[in-house]
């Protein structure tokens, strides 16, 4: 089933656009249609390393809410990054588009990804989200990059009964070594670049055993991600490898120096 996934969590810091470049990566590793929307004007990370599937998107234009619905209508997910304290934005552009209710008739699901951190406002700023909307799946993504004790999440009432309602449902977005994030990060690469491309005369590429630590951070990630779109009934079958590309022909690149010769993905 084709899904709308948003991904938030009012904070800053709290690696929101990793989640939202681990989520393209496994729409690509999974040959699944979907195109991304960057809201984060200060840190586009969907623009800078999918470029080509990824669109800037405008908090305040009914423009980019027409976009999405057009492009779920066609059977392609979204993916859509947020900036820190935006989903009151989003909120109001979805409400005055009723979007909720044209993705029920397209039979499309709305998907909300909450990050946090073990911070000390973490619960506080979860519990206004989930209290917001209470009818929007929620999954909440424990950053063990940010964080280690997240006993407050299992801890919560309001937490505890949004998962027993079906509402809410818990994953891990695994820790990667930091010195690789950050050169990934640096080099503007797509996780698919960082763990394929090994020929510095084509572009940019990681070493050998910090390819290998992405490789197996990501494949975790996958694992995390299949089983929460599992869970929410967003599993669609896959579809034909075309369906994944922008507009345009022949595979884009989705890195620098990154060259396709195949189906881009995790091996």
């Amino acid at each position: 089933m084709t899904a709308i996934h948003i991904v938030g969590g009012e904070k800053g810091g709290v690696g929101k656009s990793v989640m939202a470049r681990l989520l393209c990566q496994y729409h690509i590793d999974r040959s699944r249609g979907f195109l991304a929307f960057d809201g984060d004007r200060s840190h586009p990370a969907l623009l800078n390393s999918y470029a080509d599937f990824a669109r800037p998107l405008e908090l305040e234009s009914y423009e980019s809410c027409d976009a999405m619905i057009a492009e779920a209508e066609k059977g392609r997910s979204i993916v859509v990054d947020l900036p820190a304290q935006s989903e009151r934005l989003l909120r109001r552009l979805f409400d005055d588009s009723a979007v909720a209710e044209v993705a029920g008739e397209l039979g499309v699901d709305l998907v909300r990804w909450h990050l946090i951190d073990d911070g000390a406002d973490a619960l506080r700023l979860l519990e206004q989200q989930l209290t917001s909307q209470p009818d929007l799946r929620t999954v909440i993504v424990r950053n063990l990059g940010r964080g280690r004790d997240f006993s407050f999440v299992d801890a919560s009432e309001h937490v505890r009964g949004a998962i027993a309602r079906g509402q809410v449902s818990l994953c891990d977005l695994p820790k990667l070594h930091g010195a690789s994030m950050n050169k990934i990060d640096r080099l503007g690469l797509s996780f698919w670049a960082a763990i394929h491309n090994t020929d510095s005369r084509v572009g940019p590429c990681l070493g050998l055993m910090e390819r290998q630590r992405v490789k197996t951070w990501v494949r975790r990630a996958n694992a995390q991600i299949d089983a929460v779109v599992s869970s929410l009934g967003t599993g669609s079958t896959d579809i034909e490898a075309s369906q994944v590309q922008p507009d345009g022909e022949g595979w884009p690149r989705v890195g620098v120096g990154c060259e396709m010769t195949a189906t881009p993905g995790v091996h």
